[in-house]
């Protein structure tokens, strides 16, 4: 069985109405004593619940657990298919295919990730973007920003690169030499090395399990 936030909700308040029945016998429920037994148990199985939930999200949310894969998951196809039984599309990670023209190490790929975010931190792109559903609306969010069909479309032959990764490193250091849409992206003078981490931080992110955000993403990139 699986216990979501509703079962948890309902479960704290059966075992708060409980003890607090069991702690007040003899005294009815508009007396003091009654509703000061109920504040100490909502109080104490409250705390206990936020602590497990708190430790329990660690599970889904660090890097290497349910929901954020290790960081070399670069190194692999990612895709984007509909899983019937979650009613919305999911990330799959496929066979092993390279980062650049090499695999990476857990340990590389972090750094090469961590940078890439540092990147996009440092030339705002939030100013424009979104990410994970955060910043500005003017420009298109990016959380499944690698899974974006148009990089095979359009891209890789504008640029004349081979794989969507080159491509894609090259469009981000020169976007005025190749614009593609009507709200044109600056020039962040990239240097190689920061276009190429920014690249794998998107990858990354594509491959992050999101509850199905962006909604309507899967059946757009079809």
């Amino acid at each position: 069985m699986k216990i979501g936030w509703l079962e948890v909700v309902v479960a704290s308040i059966f075992i708060v109405i409980f003890l607090t029945l069991i702690f007040s016998r003899g005294s009815n429920w508009l007396e003091p004593r009654f509703w000061r037994n109920a504040a100490i148990f909502s109080g104490v199985i409250m705390t206990i619940f936020l602590i497990f939930l708190t430790f329990d999200t660690h599970r889904y949310i660090n890097m290497g657990g349910i929901n954020v894969p290790e960081p070399d998951v670069i190194n692999n196809k990612i895709s984007y298919v509909f899983d019937p039984d979650k009613g919305h599309y999911v990330p799959k990670i496929g066979e092993q295919e390279g980062f650049f023209g090499k695999i990476w190490s857990k340990q590389e790929a972090a750094a090469l990730i961590d940078k890439g975010k540092k990147t996009i931190q440092s030339r705002n792109c939030m100013d424009c973007h979104t990410l994970l559903g955060n910043g500005a609306y003017y420009a298109p969010d990016l959380t499944k920003a690698w899974l974006d069909p148009k990089w095979e479309q359009l891209i890789i032959p504008v640029v004349g690169k081979k794989t969507k990764e080159e491509a894609i490193a090259t469009w981000l250091q020169h976007p005025d030499k190749y614009p593609t849409w009507t709200r044109k992206m600056p020039n962040l003078k990239l240097t190689d090395e920061e276009a190429k981490a920014v690249v794998a931080y998107l990858k990354y992110m594509s491959a992050i399990y999101t509850n199905g955000f962006p909604d309507h993403f899967g059946v757009a990139a079809k």
